[in-house]
């Protein structure tokens, strides 16, 4: 029983001889020189590299080597008949998706017997090609107080498509007409005052206040998924009126796009062609009709610097515009250049910039501005020198976006809505009795504000609200002509149930200047107009009856007001709309 305990002295020397020596070698002036050969460098791993973990201290009696201990059993077979079942993973339940119908139809009707109706169709030919149909109808008896002329309105528009999806291409081209028509029906208050009350009477039971607008359009759109050429965009519109007036336009912007020097070049090309004529002028004084046509030739390339927390887009935009009829060219050359900077990440990113462009007028886009234009305009571009614009947009949460900018505008033959001045000879057309507008051209400078505030409180309520504020410079014209300098408007969706829901959207528009003269008053000086501001809300409610039924009430003017949003044009009061929205497939 003695044997253990020499070896066990023997152990505990070796162990003080290995400390001493350890020891020993610590000291610095014992420090000797050696030659070390490496054979291998050291090549690091994901695994060397980890993070040392705290090891707590051990006392010293837990430092002994535990002894091995092994346990054995006696085993015998059992006999038995359990069966285990396999393991089964817990299902998660899903929210069911609903299914997207391909295709629509809503129908509606209101007071002023108004009706719209809308139908969609679209048609998958194979894994790659498409096609489809969309028809609008709009349309209103009229009906508005005091108004002493027709003021019914129609706008229809029919379109059909075609489109391919392919992995290198993807193309698509539309056929479509629109017929609108609308009656000029905003007679001057004081109108027919010169008159008795039956010469009154009878010059307005002469007029005819109706105009129809007629338009042709074709187009398409080509995108490349590998090529030097990105896009090209195609579109041609032929639109008329029953007065004889005709106008063409064609356009085309290829997108070209390609890398110098690790850094992508975008260049846009630009065709604008826009040709038409008036059978008269306003006067009625012509012996040939009144023609105008340009062509605007355009390239406005630009690329994209990014460093750190700032993001450049440098360019620029060249124009050579041919007036066609004075054969007058001009050339014109603008700035494209915009910059970004993350002040706070996504929270805050200051921007600003300096862009200008040649904007090519044409009668199609001033009828769509305002449909009570007289068939005797005077068509041109407008030159938009430079406008120059700084601010702030990002995050207040992340559900709440914010955007405000200053900007400064500079443009030279800005288009202007002007009511035409008349009198009261018989004679006349039926657009030349003060109820129609003109266009004058004048050079202006436009100081801006605008704020934004879009907020996602939950997946069931959206709001936003947005002002613009205004100050115009005019250098001819006494005033911005039918400009607001204010406007403001806001928009609330939600969903009250699964199958309740609601908006509103109410807007509100300052105070606009406008100018008509009767030319048989012989007035030398004729003050400006203030046309009173107006504020307007709309609402609408829903029931989803099912996946593929809805019905809905829309309310426009609840605040029944009938404003003027053009000089003599009181709109329609309280409006209530019911109607159905019905999706299907075949």
């Amino acid at each position: 029983m003695s044997a253990p305990f020499p070896s066990r002295r023997v152990g505990l020397g070796i162990l003080f001889l290995l400390v001493f020596q350890f020891s020993f070698a610590q000291k610095k002036e014992q420090i000797g020189t050696e030659t070390v050969n490496v054979v291998k460098p050291y090549t690091p791993k994901i695994s060397d590299a980890f993070k040392i973990k705290e090891v707590a201290t051990l006392e010293e009696e837990g430092n002994t080597k535990k002894e091995m201990v092994k346990y054995t059993i006696f085993s015998f077979p059992v006999a038995s008949t359990f069966s285990p079942t396999k393991g089964k993973a817990e299902g998660v339940e899903k929210e069911k998706q609903g299914h997207l119908y391909k295709n629509y139809a809503t129908f509606g009707a209101g007071n002023y017997g108004t009706f719209i109706g809308e139908l969609f169709v679209n048609h998958d030919l194979n894994d790659t090609d498409y096609v489809g149909a969309m028809f609008r109808h709009h349309s209103s008896k009229g009906g508005i107080e005091n108004v002493e002329l027709d003021n019914r309105f129609l706008d229809n528009s029919v379109d059909v498509m075609y489109g391919s999806n392919r992995e290198s291409v993807s193309w698509n081209m539309d056929l479509g007409y629109k017929n609108q028509i609308y009656n000029w029906y905003g007679l001057p208050t004081d109108f027919g005052n010169t008159l008795t009350s039956q010469e009154r009477a009878v010059l307005i039971g002469s007029i005819d206040p109706k105009q129809s607008y007629n338009t042709i359009s074709l187009g398409g759109n080509i995108a490349f998924n590998e090529s030097i050429v990105e896009k090209v965009n195609l579109k041609f519109n032929h639109f008329t009126d029953i007065f004889d007036s005709s106008e063409s336009r064609f356009s085309a912007q290829p997108t070209v796009q390609f890398d110098i020097m690790d850094s992508a070049v975008k260049t846009d090309l630009i065709v604008d062609y826009v040709a038409g004529s008036f059978k008269e002028n306003y006067s009625n004084t012509n012996s040939e009709p009144m023609k105008y046509g340009f062509t605007n030739f355009g390239i406005a390339p630009s690329f994209v610097m990014q460093e750190d927390d700032w993001t450049l887009n440098i360019g620029a935009a060249f124009f050579y515009s041919m007036n066609n009829q004075n054969k007058r060219n001009t050339l014109y050359i603008y700035p494209r250049f915009t910059a970004s900077y993350k002040v706070v990440g996504d929270l805050m990113m200051f921007y600003a910039g300096a862009e200008g462009n040649l904007e090519q007028n044409s009668y199609q886009d001033f009828v769509d501005d305002n449909p009570f234009l007289s068939p005797t305009l005077n068509i041109a571009p407008t030159d938009q020198q430079y406008d120059l614009f700084a601010g702030l947009k990002g995050k207040i949460t992340n559900n709440v976006s914010y955007n405000i900018k200053g900007s400064y505008l500079n443009q030279r033959n800005k288009a202007l809505f002007k009511s035409n001045d008349y009198n009261e000879n018989t004679s006349n057309q039926d657009y030349a009795y003060g109820n129609s507008f003109q266009v004058v051209y004048d050079d202006m400078k436009t100081f801006n504000f605008y704020g934004e505030l879009k907020a996602d409180f939950s997946k069931n309520v959206t709001f936003g609200i947005n002002g613009s504020f205004s100050s115009f410079t005019t250098e001819f014209e006494k005033e911005a002509w039918n400009l607001p300098a204010v406007k403001i408007s806001s928009s609330l969706d939600f969903n009250i149930t699964p199958k309740w829901f609601a908006g509103a959207n109410v807007f509100y528009v300052g105070e606009r200047k406008d100018q008509e003269w009767n030319t048989n008053m012989n007035l030398i000086d004729v003050s400006p107009i203030t046309l009173p501001s107006y504020f307007d809300v709309n609402a609408n409610v829903g029931y989803k009856y099912n996946d593929r039924l809805t019905a809905f009430v829309k309310g426009n003017n609840l605040t029944n007001k009938s404003y003027e949003k053009w000089l003599n044009y009181p709109v329609q009061g309280l409006q209530v709309i019911l109607g159905v929205n019905y999706k299907f497939d075949f």
